[in-house]
């Protein structure tokens, strides 16, 4: 089904129809929660997926064929970049921005049709998959179809031209004063929830719209099915909204300074210290060595994190406290390049040379509820904390202990907290060893070692 201009009233109505068809079934584990967020990503993780460049034909079912490897490596949670169409006037480059959106309720033909969506949910669905997709609520592409027929949706200069915002010239600012939009723009955010059934909605420059418009619309949201919302933004305003998880753009810049050698291992603590004293006391971080724009624009993480130094940062965003971590598309190969942003650059996935690494993480998050978000962080001290990062994860009774050579020298060193007491087998050898306060360790430069505790 696709409705090019519908109205709020007729966007509900297909929701409450597709319901009763049962699009939007949910499980009791689906509408479960803990601390407020789905219960199924706090032990969860998120993989970005690049439908355009993902394989030769950068369409919905080409990327299907992956699922399988991804669901081996422990992937649970798909968040599509933009799947709608893009706009034509002011495009940037063969193909346009993702992000300059033309209609808010199709598919952008390249990928395929929305039976082909329909399809594709399902079966990621059907292989125990979560599915986000990438919303961009701030502004539409040049060309959007609410210009002629809305044009009062719109943020106006002094001569009354829809106005593009910083550098994104192939795009035109949304106007949040205005309530019809903001019911318009709700009703089509719950379209994709109630005709498609996707989990969840990773929401683009979050800070644009207002705080109003999101307190109004998650609260809609959530009403019709327990998503889960991220946000791009380090801003904590965004938590008091109800989004579930924001960016760690903080955390992530601290790591590129240590890993440049510009900042030591220590240095990291000041950012961790940051989020908790201004986050909510649930908020998640989203944590990540690259992303999109990261990859795009900067390099990473293959630039910013080269060589060895990616693996222990990697590591870190697996087992930080009040994260959900982030790996994303082609991280896995590795891709060492930067992926083009308009226009098609076909990744390959022949090597998967981090797919073995990546694979034991996310098994572990799984498996191990010390990694959850809202489980105990303790850091340890050893006599190189301006290298070694060591800290332990704790709920219950389980545990994990992380210990991180943030440097480019190998070190001795040891542990002498009565945490990492016990018995425990270190994931990336499967060797099991008796850890004990005096314990010494050797790590290579660049080097990690991450404990179970059964």
């Amino acid at each position: 089904m696709r409705i090019k201009q519908c109205l709020p009233l007729l966007m509900l109505l297909a929701a409450f129809a597709s319901c009763k068809n049962g699009a939007n079934t949910s499980s009791i584990a689906d509408t479960a929660t803990i601390d407020g967020h789905p219960a199924w990503i706090m032990q969860g993780n998120i993989y970005e997926v690049n439908v355009r460049q993902y394989t030769p034909e950068g369409t919905f079912k080409a990327f299907a064929k992956h699922l399988d490897r991804l669901k081996e490596m422990g992937v649970q949670t798909l968040w599509f970049m933009p799947i709608n169409p893009i706009s034509k006037t002011d495009r940037k480059g063969s193909l346009g921005s993702y992000y300059a959106v033309s209609d808010y309720t199709a598919i952008n033909p390249e990928y395929g049709t929305m039976d082909d969506w329909k399809a594709l949910v399902k079966e990621a669905h059907d292989k125990g998959f979560k599915v986000l997709i990438d919303w961009v609520p701030n502004h539409t592409g040049a060309d959007h179809y609410w210009l002629q027929k809305h044009p009062d949706f719109y943020v106006k200069d002094s001569t009354g031209k829809p106005v593009s915002q910083f550098d994104w010239t192939d795009t035109r600012k949304l106007n949040f004063a205005n309530a019809e939009l903001r019911d318009t723009m709700i009703a089509q955010m719950k379209y994709w929830v109630t005709e498609t059934g996707i989990d969840g909605l990773r929401c683009d420059y979050a800070v644009g719209p207002s705080r109003a418009f999101w307190l109004e619309c998650i609260k809609q949201l959530k009403a019709v099915k327990n998503v889960f919302m991220l946000a791009e933004t380090d801003s904590a305003w965004l938590h008091e909204t109800g989004f579930d998880a924001t960016y760690s753009w903080p955390e992530f810049n601290m790591m590129k300074l240590v890993a440049a050698g510009k900042r030591n291992a220590a240095a990291m603590d000041s950012v961790f210290a940051f989020t908790d004293t201004t986050l909510l006391k649930n908020g998640i971080r989203l944590f990540f060595t690259s992303n999109h724009d990261e990859n795009s624009w900067n390099k990473a993480d293959f630039a910013t994190m080269p060589g060895d130094s990616h693996a222990p940062f990697a590591v870190m965003t697996q087992t930080m406290k009040r994260s959900v971590p982030l790996i994303y598309s082609g991280q896995e190969e590795p891709v060492l390049r930067s992926i083009k942003f308009f226009d098609k650059d076909t990744m390959s996935f022949t090597k998967l040379g981090r797919a073995g690494m990546y694979q034991k993480l996310l098994a572990l998050r799984k498996s191990n509820p010390a990694l959850s978000p809202n489980a105990g962080f303790v850091k340890l001290t050893t006599w190189v904390d301006d290298k070694v990062y060591a800290y332990v994860r704790q709920a219950d009774k389980r545990k994990v202990v992380v210990i991180l050579n943030l440097s480019n020298t190998p070190v001795n060193f040891a542990l002498k907290d009565g945490l990492v007491s016990g018995e425990a087998t270190e994931i990336f050898s499967n060797q099991k060893e008796k850890m004990e306060p005096g314990k010494s360790f050797n790590l290579a430069a660049w080097g990690y070692l991450v404990y179970n505790y059964e």
